[in-house]
């Protein structure tokens, strides 16, 4: 059994809230636009992070980070990617690609829009987090807690940091 904190579009913020909400994590998920290495190194310091990069990310991050990362984790295949759309509106070449690998959970950012939708043709659950950064005009900042256990993914949590002002100073 693992527990999952998942976030996305953090943009250069680090949010002092991200470790109380992710200490119970095995494993933190980045689903891209990190913005730069503080970011990885500080949620690296929380838990294990498996990180994709995004379309701002650039230099070091672009390094450290791939694109794509297509995985296994407790009998479930993942693949998790910044840009990859949803169902029904999946990315050029992106559905194709989850029937191909088998994928059983596709997580992406990119809209700053938290959806979680459930694929019956591909058999998948579709996650995107929303934005955890305060770049963007999203309302919210969100994170999400998911547990993947024996196949099973369950006991998901939205986890909502209120209205989005620039007078937010939780992002150093």
């Amino acid at each position: 059994m693992k527990r999952i904190g998942l976030l996305s579009d953090t943009h250069s913020c680090i949010d002092a809230r991200y470790a109380e909400y992710f200490a119970d994590c095995d494993e933190i998920w980045h689903a891209g636009d990190v913005g730069d290495m503080s970011v990885i190194v500080a949620l690296e310091q929380i838990a294990p992070l498996r990180a994709v990069s995004g379309n701002i990310d650039h230099g070091e991050v672009k390094r450290h980070c791939r694109e794509v990362e297509i995985f296994e984790t407790e009998g479930v295949k993942v693949l998790m990617t910044h840009i990859g759309g949803y169902p029904g509106k999946y990315s050029p070449g992106m559905k194709r690609l989850l029937k191909e690998q088998g994928v059983r959970l596709f997580i992406s950012g990119h809209s700053h829009i938290l959806k979680v939708i459930y694929d019956p043709e591909l058999q998948l659950l579709h996650i995107n987090p929303g934005a955890a950064g305060k770049q963007g005009w999203q309302q919210k900042r969100t994170l999400v807690r998911f547990t993947i256990d024996a196949g099973d993914i369950k006991d998901l949590e939205v986890i909502e940091f209120g209205a989005k002002s620039c007078q937010d100073d939780a992002c150093k």
